[in-house]
């Protein structure tokens, strides 16, 4: 097989990036190692940044996200029983998105299918070659059969576990933290219209939510945490506890719980982001803790730079943007790190003493400083974009 670019990945990064593509007329086959079905059942994360609903908009992919998705205007920072709200539109401008992963995902399957451009399911990638030539080489499985790709450029969006990322050879930069956290998917209507992130002397705690008869929460637990001494009970017991607050109006919702289990928490880097004609993006390239709910939205980013750099060398021949993409990318992924490390440092419970009161002191001036609450949010909210190459009839 011949493309333009091979995409490695059917997650948000990659079909996002077809879509770019598919928008300035570049040809590319997206390979993707699940079924679809399994794809569009993954359950990630449902934060989308300002930017990013507004990028959806702008290339033609939020027609069932505007009408679905939940607007949130603020959160709140929950310690000592006290909710306090940081008003994310009152200090930025801008406010957030709850839509789950697996809906973008549909949609963005949906959309690329109608193009009647390639999208492989069930083709997984067994390794990639020839990357410092002009014509790098996806290796695959379908149907049984070992095949190649052959392309101008290959995009590494098939995550932490993919091939791609090896084989960009660079160097990994990573944390582990020393706790995890226990994520619940509970048939429960939202307790609270807005995100709250619990501070609590058993550990931190998060109500979120999916839609508005699905409540997503999260525990802080061990990393090494057994799961089978969770029950239901027990679980909606702690969040009770970890979720109480002064205020006699207050109710957790409670429900069935569909799904559970527990992740840990981490951070990765990869150096530089590309190697030769392969350019890794998502979580292929860098993984984010999720307190502060910046994966999803840093892969889209990582791709909007990558997208831009190929319309040029394809328009033009030139290979500037594309040299430059690791260096315009990293510049956001360390903001981004260095965000989420600071939120998870900060409310994530310590057995230090020391700590616990320096956390609690940030917390505190974090609540009742108008700037240090607008330099949360405006990075909550999102830094703003990289704009997307204006399309182009797609007819190449």
């Amino acid at each position: 097989m011949r493309t333009q670019v091979a995409i490695v990945g059917a997650g948000p990064a990659g079909l996002v990036l077809a879509h770019l593509l598919h928008r300035q007329g570049i040809d590319s086959v997206v390979l993707e190692r699940h079924t679809r079905e399994h794809v569009e059942r993954r359950i990630r994360a449902g934060v989308l940044e300002h930017g990013t609903v507004e990028l959806l908009r702008q290339v033609g992919l939020a027609g069932r996200l505007d009408r679905e998705m939940m607007p949130h205007h603020g959160l709140e920072l929950l310690f000592d029983r006290i909710g306090h709200r940081i008003d994310l539109t009152g200090l930025t401008g801008r406010q957030i998105a709850i839509y789950g992963q697996h809906e973008l995902v549909k949609d963005l399957i949906a959309v690329r299918l109608a193009t009647g451009r390639p999208l492989l399911f069930s083709a997984p990638a067994q390794g990639v070659s020839d990357l410092d030539t002009d014509h790098p080489v996806v290796h695959f499985v379908q149907d049984g059969r070992e095949r190649e790709l052959r392309a101008d450029v290959i995009a590494g969006c098939d995550g932490f576990h993919g091939v791609t990322r090896p084989a960009g050879a660079g160097r990994t930069y990573d944390r582990d933290y020393p706790y995890a956290w226990l994520g619940v998917l509970a048939e429960a209507a939202p307790s609270s219209p807005e995100l709250i992130y619990a501070y609590h002397a058993n550990g931190f705690a998060l109500h979120s939510m999916r839609t508005p008869e699905i409540t997503r929460l999260y525990l802080q637990v061990a990393p090494d945490e057994d799961l089978a001494g969770w029950p239901d009970e027990r679980i909606w017991a702690e969040l009770a506890t970890r979720l109480y607050r002064d205020d006699p109006a207050w109710r957790l919702t409670t429900g069935p719980i569909l799904e559970k289990g527990v992740t840990g928490l981490r951070s990765v880097v990869t150096e530089p982001m590309q190697r030769g004609r392969l350019f890794l993006a998502g979580d292929a390239a860098h993984i984010v803790p999720a307190t502060g709910a910046k994966g999803l939205n840093l892969a889209v980013a990582d791709v909007v730079v990558l997208a831009a750099g190929l319309a040029e060398f394809y328009a033009s021949g030139s290979e500037r943007r594309l040299a430059g993409y690791s260096q315009t990318c990293l510049a956001r992924v360390w903001q981004v790190q260095q965000f989420s490390a600071w939120m998870t440092g900060m409310l994530h419970r310590d057995p230090d003493p020391f700590t616990h009161r320096l956390q609690r002191a940030q917390l505190r001036n974090l609540t009742s400083s108008t700037v240090a609450a607008t330099w949360f949010a405006e990075i909550y909210a999102g830094l703003p974009l990289p704009q997307p190459a204006p399309s182009l009839s797609p007819s190449r």
